[in-house]
């Protein structure tokens, strides 16, 4: 029987972290867990076992600025004299102060653009003989390049993602990004060989490749078309990862070199994740977006062309200020005719300091739901008809955990045991899984004949 710790049993170095957000925030908790450990502090699993309770928060958007808080009322709620509550992340980079007072419980406010001194952080909070919150948001323009050893990956089991770059250059009038990152950081490209060379040895089957706009990734490094230079390294520097996908691609800068390298190496997957936020001219001028829709029309068909079979995930955001009913009916006619294989649609929130905060909010929550249930129901039923276009082929599967499905007659039928995994169109925690029949071995990549469609999963048998 498991002995519940009291407080004095507690030991001061563990720490108990909570990451929300974006995948570049799991890299970033997972930074800073590593300088942590280096310092001889501990993590553990639950926020009672630890003396210091760490959140790196989510604060680009209204809904997750409300997650954030909601986090940490809960563990303040729950907090005990002898514990640290710490404050990480873009929500404390952008609000600082008001942190603090939404939750005086905190008693320290780290900005995410120096996550890399957390030890210091920690360490000065201990030696306090008074307590006080510690505010860490020195006037730095730009995320920090000394991460401090620190591998900028996070391994969500046999998948990793590698954070290329940070911040963000783009003007868009929607985002706070840039007021809360700075500008673009594009980590060294022998860093990350390294690092994809350690990944590689840790036995990881696929690597993400993240950052706010992959496509910019060197350009502050005086490199042209860097990422094509990047994937090219990759490739051989780590020749046993079988997966790589490129996220968060920037409309228009998708050059043929890339193409080319796309192409020319099958461990680089036909998957391309390309934001494009609308698809009226008018409105993505407003959005201060690029508004040539045209030329993203030939580009796309290019990259069609080029790469058979290829997966295209896309965003876009409904209920901007000033969408009318026919740009919106423009957007749908554009989504129909694209035939996009991935789509998510976000509801505009409106955001104090960005290039659109005069315009304000004018588009009732309502029409802005309505439109997003349009845009979804529509893509439904686009994503189903592909995918039962699978059914009959057979697809390379990522396997990643095993279950069971429940017979409708359970006294007569024992649960059917079945593997979870992925294909080359689907990337891990947005978007859909492959069920297979019977125990495949996790973390392998294994052959698949695809049996049945659903309007975002698919079900096979092992071949």
């Amino acid at each position: 029987m498991t002995q519940v710790k009291t407080k004095r049993s507690v030991n001061k170095k563990t720490v108990f972290i909570i990451s929300l957000g974006c995948a570049k925030n799991t890299v970033d908790s997972d930074g800073m867990a590593q300088l942590l450990t280096k310092a001889g502090y501990r993590l553990v699993e639950s926020p009672q076992q630890a003396g210091v309770l760490l959140v790196n928060t989510c604060g680009f958007i209204e809904p997750a600025r409300r997650e954030s808080y909601d986090i940490l009322t809960e563990l303040a709620l729950n907090k005990r004299k002898d514990q640290f509550l710490i404050a990480a992340g873009c929500l404390s980079q952008r609000y600082g102060q008001e942190v603090v007072q939404r939750v005086p419980e905190v008693n320290g406010v780290l900005g995410a653009r120096r996550w890399m001194d957390i030890v210091e952080i920690v360490d000065k909070l201990r030696r306090q003989e008074q307590p006080k919150v510690l505010y860490h948001l020195p006037e730095t323009p730009t995320v920090g390049k000394d991460e401090r050893g620190a591998i900028g990956a996070s391994i969500q089991g046999n998948s990793a993602y590698l954070k290329i770059a940070d911040g963000c250059r783009r003007p868009c009038a929607f985002c706070a990004i840039p007021l809360i990152k700075g500008t673009t950081v594009s980590r060294p490209m022998t860093t990350l060989l390294d690092e994809a060379r350690f990944l590689q040895a840790r036995g990881v089957k696929e690597i993400v490749l993240i950052a706010q706009d992959t496509t910019d990734y060197g350009r502050d490094l005086g490199m042209e078309d860097g990422l094509s230079t990047l994937l090219e390294g990759l490739v051989n520097a780590a020749p046993e990862i079988a997966w790589w996908r490129i996220m968060y691609a920037f409309p228009g800068l998708i050059s043929d070199r890339l193409i080319n390298v796309m192409a020319a190496h099958p461990q680089i997957l036909p998957y391309l994740d390309l934001p494009l936020q609308h698809a009226h001219p008018d409105m993505l001028k407003r959005m201060q977006r690029p508004a040539n829709i045209d030329r993203v029309r030939r580009s796309l068909d290019k990259i069609r062309c080029a790469l058979p079979g290829l997966a295209i995930r896309t965003t876009f955001i409904v209920g901007f200020p000033g969408e009318t009913e026919a740009e919106f009916q423009s957007l749908c006619e554009f989504v129909k005719e694209m035939q996009f294989d991935r789509l998510g649609v976000f509801q505009f929130s409106f955001e104090k300091g960005v290039p659109a905060d005069h315009l304000g909010d004018p588009i009732p929550a309502e029409v802005k739901e309505q439109r997003y249930q349009t845009i979804m129901e529509l893509q439904q039923s686009i994503s189903l008809t592909k995918n039962q276009s699978f059914v009959g082929q057979t697809l390379n599967i990522l396997v990643e955990g095993q279950g069971d499905i429940e017979d409708a007659d359970a006294e007569i039928s024992p649960p059917q045991r079945i593997s979870l995994g992925r294909s080359y169109r689907d990337a891990p925690e947005i978007d859909g899984l492959v069920f297979v029949e019977g125990e495949a071995p996790v973390g392998e990549i294994i052959p698949v004949c695809i049996t049945g469609a659903l309007a975002y999963d698919l079900s096979g048998v092992m071949v």
